[in-house]
């Protein structure tokens, strides 16, 4: 399994710089979609549902207080299989052209994220884990959807607000 740093590396090393706020967006969805596709979850840290979206709290210690990085020293792309660097090429490819605005605007829609935020206010903090349970039925369904096979930057067109 990889250590969320490795995917991290990777995602920075095929985007560039990035905001930290799109940076947790796209480590949540490779692990949402890496559960779908390889039936297994991508990495062991937990995503917690804060108000601006899906966090990574182990990511964000290490780059708290920055608003961009340009590298993430601390993991390693080199560790990583080819089908987990299948996962990052997908999600740079689907969701990276949106900002990290839109991808926790989309985050929000979702059931995983709003169930780990059942009962709380949109500014409250939270540190609710969104479950693996709840990213494999959402996303599962999403995959066998037609409607949503298509890449999110397609559906970015129709919603714009996303």
């Amino acid at each position: 399994m990889a250590k969320v740093d490795d995917i991290a590396a990777a995602i920075v090393e095929r985007t560039g710089p990035i905001d930290t706020f799109k940076l947790q967006k796209l480590v949540y969805y490779c692990q949402a979609w890496h559960l779908v596709w390889e039936n297994e979850p991508l990495f062991h840290d937990r995503i917690e549902a804060w108000a601006a979206g899906p966090v990574v709290r182990s990511l964000y210690e290490r780059h708290r207080g920055r608003y961009s990085v340009t590298e993430w020293p601390s993991g390693d792309v080199r560790q990583l299989k080819k089908r987990e660097i299948t996962t990052v090429d997908a999600i740079v490819d689907s969701y990276g052209k949106l900002t990290g605005r839109q991808l926790s605007h989309l985050s929000h829609r979702e059931a995983p994220w709003q169930k780990a935020r059942a009962g709380l206010a949109p500014t409250d903090r939270s540190s609710n884990s969104i479950s693996i349970e709840s990213l494999v039925s959402y996303y599962s369904a999403l995959d066998d959807d037609d409607e949503f096979a298509r890449p999110v930057s397609e559906l970015s067109e129709d919603y714009p607000d996303i």
